[in-house]
């Protein structure tokens, strides 16, 4: 089927025909037809970037009363990136559907502008949970004559804690309206809101449930967590042309990464919820033009980004929830482009990796990390295919080229090649020339763990990391007193532990962790209040040290 047999109104037909659409995407072929027929209400299953806005988006959009100037589409987003782009594509999808108005509000912009831009009148408001709740209250918005809701990435909502927030605006619609709840995921909450809210809806699947994407290939590659940055810089140099996001676990460690990743000369940046809106609409806009080549970024911080043509998604720690992986892997293989989704783990993860596997239905390839001279060939070929695909300027060019060839006139043609292909290359010669194997191999943790103590073989151990490093003149004494204090006990469990320049780390037995953590945070060391969370793959600045990566200093966008 095309879109021009799916009986689309004129207007919104010459604006697909604008865009370039000519097929739909499974999605799209599915919701359109249904919606276009008669309204009833919709679940849709399907993945980030299977064309979800557009499946709602066409048919709805053609059926606005335009003379009445009154909310009637109301869509509902987890984030201000993806409200932002949903409100883009509704602008290109009715940009001949004269009189049209759509607003969006989301917070992180001055509210008085999006309530002026409502009272003026609007027919499809585009918003977040929260902003829209916040002008519900202001009483500047009346949503009884909405006649279609959208919930979009409804999962996303929910794991962001939006699920009042959810309940109170779905209270404030008509009881007879046609509701659209599309979800990556069905997970037992979103069958809530369907068996609450929704009237028989019918469930529209694309792929298999919670599946992932066909587009996107899964591999692992094992190492000692102690090895985790130096196997990340591997994987980012062995692909030379990646623009992807790397994802870890906590603030704190997308910090460390990010700064040490710049440190070695790569064109990195954070994303975290410790940045203020402006820092992450600066660092969003010199990823989204390529000035960036790696993100690295929280679950949290990464929600609702609109990012297209992602090369690869690197898990640097696999998420808590296995359910959260789909939607880390979701972020590449779209449009029907491939994808790769690279987690980086150690032993103690591959059951981990199982449960994943059974979420998303997709079996993990092992791939060794890759030697330097494997690097080499690759950054040695992908600089070759560069410069034969350059295109010359001989207007700019030419006027130099007599000087340039009298100096190079006693070299031959082969001794200049390689000349100028060790001016580029040389660095990752240097860099990659002994480099050591970070494989791990089983028989070989197999006796690291024949080395480890008696009383910590079989224990799980988990690390805590808090804030109070070097700088703030802690020792390993004070570590072993504090966590002594703060478990009461005098033979707790403690494994090792690693003082950096802004943080530390230490291993305790996990049954205990808990109790810890939330004692060492009612605490304070020389009158500075302790910040303690676990994460029992932290690296600290350790990386920062050492190992320097083969990039050297490049140009800072």
């Amino acid at each position: 089927m095309l879109f021009s047999e799916m009986g689309l109104s004129p207007e919104i037909q010459k604006a697909v025909s604008d865009l370039g659409f000519v097929q739909p995407t499974p999605i799209q072929e599915k919701v359109i037809p249904v919606l276009m027929e008669k309204k009833r209400d919709i679940t849709g299953l399907a993945q980030t970037g299977t064309g979800k806005t557009a499946a709602f988006g066409l048919p709805t959009l053609g059926q606005i009363d335009i003379e009445s100037d009154y909310p009637q589409l109301l869509i509902l987003s987890p984030t201000r990136e993806l409200c932002m782009q949903i409100t883009r594509d509704l602008e290109n999808f009715g940009k001949y559907i004269e009189g049209l108005k759509i607003v969006a509000v989301y917070g992180g912009a001055p509210i008085e502008k999006q309530i002026m831009a409502i009272k003026k009148g609007v027919h499809v408001v585009v918003a977040t949970p929260g902003r829209i709740c916040d002008i519900i209250n202001r009483k500047r918005i009346k949503l009884d004559n909405v006649n279609t809701l959208v919930l979009d990435e409804a999962d996303e909502m929910l794991k962001m804690g939006f699920r009042e927030d959810v309940d109170a605006i779905l209270a404030e619609t008509p009881t007879e309206k046609t509701t659209l709840l599309f979800s990556a995921t069905m997970s037992p909450e979103i069958a809530t809101i369907a068996k609450n809210y929704m009237h028989n809806p019918l469930e529209i699947t694309v792929g298999q449930k919670n599946a992932s994407a066909d587009s996107v290939s899964h591999i692992y590659y094992m190492v000692h967590a102690k090895d985790r940055y130096m196997a990340l810089k591997r994987v980012v140099d062995f692909f030379p042309e990646i623009y992807g996001i790397v994802f870890c676990r906590t603030r704190m460690e997308t910090k460390d990464v990010a700064a040490a990743l710049m440190k070695d000369g790569y064109n990195a940046e954070a994303l975290h919820g410790d940045l203020t809106q402006s820092q992450r609409d600066y660092v969003m806009q010199k990823f989204r033009e390529r000035n960036l080549s790696v993100l690295v970024a929280t679950d949290v911080a990464a929600r609702g980004l609109d990012v297209t043509d992602l090369t690869h998604v690197i898990n640097y720690n696999l998420p808590d929830d296995p359910e959260n992986y789909n939607h880390r892997s979701g972020r590449t293989g779209r449009a029907g482009k491939e994808g790769m989704s690279v987690s980086i783990i150690n032993m103690k993860e591959k059951g981990k990796l199982k449960q994943i596997e059974r979420v998303i239905h997709k079996k993990f390839e092992y791939k060794a990390v890759p030697n330097g001279s494997e690097i080499c060939e690759r950054q040695l070929f992908q600089m070759v295919d560069r410069m034969s695909q350059s295109e010359v300027n001989h207007e700019q060019i030419d006027p130099y080229m007599d000087k340039v060839y009298a100096k190079l006139a006693d070299i031959s043609k082969e001794e200049i090649i390689k000349r100028f292909v060790s001016v580029e290359f040389n660095r990752f010669l240097e860099y990659y020339k002994n480099a050591i194997d970070l494989n791990l191999d089983p028989k070989e943790r197999k006796a690291d763990d024949r080395k480890m103590p008696k009383s910590r073989r079989g224990k799980s151990m988990s690390r805590i990391v808090f804030n109070l490093g070097k700088g703030k003149g802690i020792s390993k004494r004070d570590v072993i007193e504090l966590m002594v204090n703060a478990s009461g006990a005098k033979d707790i469990e403690i494994g090792q532990i690693e003082i950096f320049k802004r943080a530390s780390s230490v291993e305790v037995d996990s049954k205990h962790a808990k109790k810890l953590i939330g004692e060492l945070n009612r605490r304070n060391f020389k009158g500075i209040n302790i910040e303690a969370e676990e994460n029992y793959e932290f690296t600290g600045n350790d990386f920062r040290d050492r190992n320097k990566g083969p990039r050297g200093k490049r140009r800072k966008y």
